[in-house]
């Protein structure tokens, strides 16, 4: 697969911060799948972090705009959407299993977002300079 595709599937999955960041600084917590109100630290708490996570998405389009000048941005951003499943798996441990579209981000930042980033690295090698 090429350069074009790659670009392609990233600019997708960058479309996940950003909406779900949008949604949750416009509506809160209760954006959220089976989301009820909560009390004003979590909600305000719960805003402020869709800032990084709308951040994040933006960051990575504007990343792709030169994938290969931007590629550290862009691995950068998408290691950390990865690591974000150790929290997760830390709350599986502590509260159970969140709803089922919590558990296809899991899958995709264990899975799917590594496999990214190998592709990645493969398709826009450093260059040394």
């Amino acid at each position: 697969m090429g350069r074009r595709t790659l670009v392609v599937v990233i600019a997708v999955l960058a479309t996940v911060p950003v909406l779900s960041g949008v949604l949750g600084i416009a509506i809160g917590p209760q954006a959220l799948p089976g989301g009820e109100p909560v009390n004003a630290t979590i909600d305000s708490e719960y805003r402020f972090t869709n800032v990084f996570w709308l951040a994040a998405g933006l960051l990575i389009w504007w990343s792709l705009r030169r994938p290969e000048q931007r590629a550290d941005v862009t691995r950068v951003i998408l290691a950390i959407a990865s690591l974000g499943a150790v929290p997760r798996l830390i709350s599986v441990a502590v509260t159970g299993w969140p709803h089922p579209m919590f558990i296809g981000a899991l899958v995709l930042e264990l899975l799917v977002v590594p496999l990214v980033i190998w592709w990645h690295v493969r398709t826009f090698p450093r260059r040394i300079e």
